[in-house]
Order: structure tokens, then C-alpha cells, then sequence
């Protein structure tokens, strides 16, 4: 995990309100850079791409109210028949409010919408970063068993909250509220589309967890797991008919769960 403090002080309501009103991208930094390259048709074709997504809203909302240490929370691996839930949590410097995202984060998104390369890609910008904080927490099959998968979600995001050194203030969380957080929250559908910060929490989480599928795959390769990650494909039910399971597989996911008879 690497962390850093936050400077103060150099948010400010009217220079954000100028450049990144939501709903108007255009003398944004990105657009501006677009403009100093004479690529004008580009910068006007990226305000029509972007013209209604804001990302850095609900950020800036948070951070004008004098809530320094924001963090994005998300998670990977909720569906899998196999290996770990693993929650990342990412705190992004406000300066970016103002300066924009570092070039080298240009298409930071959701992490499904990203391919293998792109994600380790922002993986290592992110991590590299000594501005970003960053920590990510895990929950493994057992546990998913043992609390079901809801709750060993909502355990590995607690996980990686609690590493962030300063706290954060305010989380925003993809998806619905956590009862167990105990920082406030805003809850946020879809958010790792709607925020960089969930959307680097997104990445992180991922990149995490398919490295640790790989290394299964390396003690257990004839269930595939570099391929699928512990997704129920028919590749993995397949092998898993045949071989039964392994130490990783989650005995409270169908098919491994036994059946329930029905009370007549």
C-alpha cells in the first residue's frame, strides 16, 4: 500500500465552477490540451462524448464542502464459483479537480469496460503515484462461506478502508449503502462509471484479484482458473464434475451448495 497526506487549500469553488460545471466539458483541462495540439475537432468531439458525464461530481461536491479525504470503494469477484472477494479503496488528489486527470490515466473507467492491458496499465500509475492513496482488502472463500457473500463484500471494503492512512472523511461506494461503514457514505449506482475515484478503487480491486487467480491457476491449472478467474463457465463446471472441488471453491455457491428439499 503506498499513502501520502493530502495538501490543503487549493480547491477552489469558482476556478471548478468555470472549467468543470457538469454538463459542459468544454475549456476543461483535457479539452484545452486538445486545443494547444490545434486537434480542434478532437477537443469538440470530446465534449460531445463527455457532455454528460462528470466524473469528478460527486467528488467536487464533497471537496467544496471542506471534505479533504474522499475515497472510491469497490470490489471484484462477488459472482465467482472460486477465490477471494477482493475491495480496493482509492483517494485521489483534488488538485486533479482543477488540472485534470494525468495524461497517463486518459480512460480511467469501470474496470469491465477496460481490457487486461489497460487495467494493468492504470494499475501501475495509480500505485506509482505518491499523491494517490490507495489499499486494498480481501476476503477469502471460507470467509465468503462462512458470512455469506454479502457481507464478506462489505468485510474487505471495511479491510481496505481501514488501511488508508489519513482516513477518509466521506466514501463514496459503488452500488447500495453499507450498513457497516464507518465513515459517512453516498452510496452510488453504477458509480465506478460515475466517479474516477470508485473507478480507480475499480481497477485496483481487479488487477488485484486476477493476479491472485493467476497464481491459483499455478498450484491448481487443471481447473483453468488464468482463464476464467472462478467464474462459473462451462469450461470451469465442466472440470469441476470432474475433479470435484478445490480448496479455493466456494461450497456455498451452487453447484457445490447441496440442496435444500422443500417442505410440503
Amino acid at each position: 500500500m503506498k499513502f501520502c497526506a493530502q495538501p490543503a487549500g487549493i480547491w477552489s469553488a469558482v476556478t471548478c465552477h468555470r472549467f468543470c460545471r457538469f454538463g459542459d466539458l468544454s475549456r476543461t483541462p483535457e479539452w484545452l490540451r486538445l486545443r494547444r495540439a490545434g486537434a480542434t475537432l478532437a477537443a469538440n468531439t470530446f465534449v460531445k462524448a463527455h457532455r454528460y458525464v462528470d466524473r469528478f461530481a460527486f467528488e467536487r461536491a464533497l471537496w467544496g464542502a471542506g471534505l479533504r479525504i474522499v475515497a472510491g470503494v469497490d470490489e471484484a469477484g462477488r459472482g465467482p464459483l472460486a477465490g477471494p472477494v477482493v475491495a480496493a479503496a482509492a483517494v485521489l488528489p483534488p488538485e486533479w479537480l482543477v488540472n485534470g486527470l494525468p495524461e497517463s490515466l486518459e480512460g480511467l473507467n469501470d474496470s469491465k469496460q477496460l481490457t487486461g492491458e489497460q487495467r494493468e496499465r492504470f494499475f501501475s500509475v495509480l500505485t506509482g503515484r505518491p499523491d494517490v492513496l490507495w489499499a486494498v482488502g480481501q476476503a477469502d472463500s471460507d470467509e465468503v462461506d462462512r458470512w455469506n457473500i454479502l457481507e464478506a463484500t462489505h468485510q474487505a471494503m471495511n479491510s481496505a478502508l481501514a488501511q488508508l492512512r489519513p482516513a477518509p472523511q466521506h466514501v463514496l461506494v459503488d452500488g447500495t449503502r453499507v450498513k457497516s461503514l464507518r465513515a459517512p457514505q453516498t452510496p452510488l449506482v453504477q458509480g465506478d462509471a460515475r466517479s474516477y475515484s470508485i473507478a480507480a478503487a475499480s481497477v485496483l480491486a481487479k488487477v488485484t484479484r486476477d493476479r491472485l487467480m493467476l497464481a491459483f491457476d499455478r498450484r491448481w491449472p487443471q481447473y483453468g482458473f488464468a482463464a476464467h478467474k472462478g467464474y462459473g463457465t462451462p469450461e470451469h463446471r465442466a472440470a469441476l464434475a470432474a475433479l470435484g472441488p478445490c480448496p479455493i471453491h466456494r461450497r456455498s455457491f451452487a453447484p457445490l451448495k447441496p440442496e435444500q428439499r422443500q417442505l410440503l
